[in-house]
């Protein structure tokens, strides 16, 4: 992409984009019923709204947004793990990934 193309960009094109990745990521959550696709799709919820505030940032032109950026991106990395580790243990004990399993394990 050359350098004239990416000034073309407005604010329409970010807000669109990460409004149709949050609402694919929602229909997914709630449509999905396997604990790792639900997982991808709150993901995918999260590059959504990141794709929003780097457009913002980008709008206002200050680098507040793409700092908070940076922010959102490291604590969806750490719920990343947190998640996966979860769901390993609920698949070790249930051999199943139906998020109604969740409530039997409680202690």
């Amino acid at each position: 992409m050359v350098v004239s193309e990416l000034h073309s960009l407005v604010l329409s094109h970010f807000l669109f984009t990460g409004a149709v990745l949050f609402i694919f990521g929602l229909v997914g959550f709630l449509c999905r019923r396997n604990l790792i696709m639900m997982f991808l799709c709150t993901e995918m919820m999260f590059q959504g709204v990141v794709i929003t505030l780097v457009g913002f940032s980008r709008f206002h032109g200050n680098l507040t947004g793409q700092t908070f950026v940076i922010f959102v991106l490291t604590v969806a990395a750490a719920e990343a793990a947190l998640a996966l580790g979860l769901v390993v243990l609920l698949f070790r004990r249930k051999r199943t990934l139906d998020p109604e399993a969740w409530g039997e394990l409680q202690g």
